[in-house]
């Protein structure tokens, strides 16, 4: 049986509807509420019971978990009448995205009205939660970690805590966020060379996800090498990206199509080979960036 049988879930977009049906599936009793309680129904009809207000949803239960559009939405709903009043004594979790400084400010409101808090961030869809490899970063006091840890085994099987600092959870979802984006620009970039080349994109599609492990682990070897503070050469000499970004450049004016990845590229590369850093490990890069 799990330890802890009852939990409150505010919120029932997508994926605060997908956090209580876990729950239910358990055998927790859940209680909900949503500013909207029309989306409640299907999840009363398996057994959650409807809260009339925030307030009365966290007072059903010992811990609490909040799962709402934005920070934004998250305030408006604490600061409705007597949610501060009832959160004394609770867990909160909360699990809707935000900024570090949105972290902070949350434990902060939490601290105030004497509640445990855990600031979290879900990176997976709605359709990929509860599973064994479910990633979900999680940050706060660890002895509220610990208490929460049936909670949040229940959503995720690969729940990565980050210590103390409140706003790890949020600045690691953001980090990893940067990659992804400029992954993608990259891909959208490298479609566009293919089309112009006449090489079907699905197919390169194909070879990039062939390349990704062997991408992401040198990745973790730069990120050993950042830390490590040696930038001597072990895998990927600086110059040589000097030298490939150009080549993209070049060959995205000689095929007429669109510049702006590969020339904000070239140029961070050209810039970190000025500074002295053409002859150091690929990651030296970090520190223009620091600069």
């Amino acid at each position: 049986m799990n330890t802890v049988s009852k939990v409150s879930v505010i919120g029932l977009g997508s994926m605060g509807t997908t956090l209580a049906q876990l729950y239910l599936s358990q055998g927790y009793q859940v209680t909900i509420w949503n500013r909207t309680p029309e989306k409640a129904a299907a999840l009363v009809a398996q057994g959650a019971v409807l809260a009339p207000s925030p307030a009365a949803a966290v007072r059903a239960s010992p811990a609490a978990v909040m799962c709402v559009y934005d920070y934004k939405a998250a305030d408006a709903i604490l600061a409705l009448p007597d949610v501060a009043g009832s959160i004394s004594g609770k867990l909160f979790l909360q699990l809707t995205t935000g900024s570090p400084q949105d972290a902070r400010n949350a434990e902060a409101w939490a601290q105030q009205h004497g509640a445990r808090y855990l600031d979290g961030a879900i990176q997976a869809g709605p359709s990929q939660m509860g599973q064994p490899d479910t990633p979900l970063l999680l940050s706060g006091a660890e002895a509220s970690y610990r208490e929460a840890e049936p909670l949040l085994k229940v959503l995720a099987g690969n729940v990565i805590y980050l210590g103390a600092k409140i706003s790890a959870a949020a600045a690691m979802d953001l980090a990893t966020l940067s990659y992804v984006y400029g992954a993608i620009l990259g891909f959208l970039h490298g479609a566009r060379v293919s089309e112009a080349e006449g090489f079907d994109v699905a197919q390169y599609g194909d070879i990039v996800n062939g390349i990704a492990p062997t991408f992401g682990a040198f990745l973790q070897h730069e990120g050993k090498v950042i830390r490590s503070g040696d930038f001597t050469i072990t895998e990927s000499p600086l110059r040589i990206s000097v030298e490939a970004t150009q080549r993209l450049l070049d060959t995205a004016k000689e095929a007429g199509i669109n510049t702006e990845f590969p020339a904000f590229a070239a140029g961070l590369f050209q810039r970190a080979d000025k500074a002295g850093l053409g002859g150091e490990e690929l990651a030296s890069m970090i520190k223009l960036l620091r600069a």
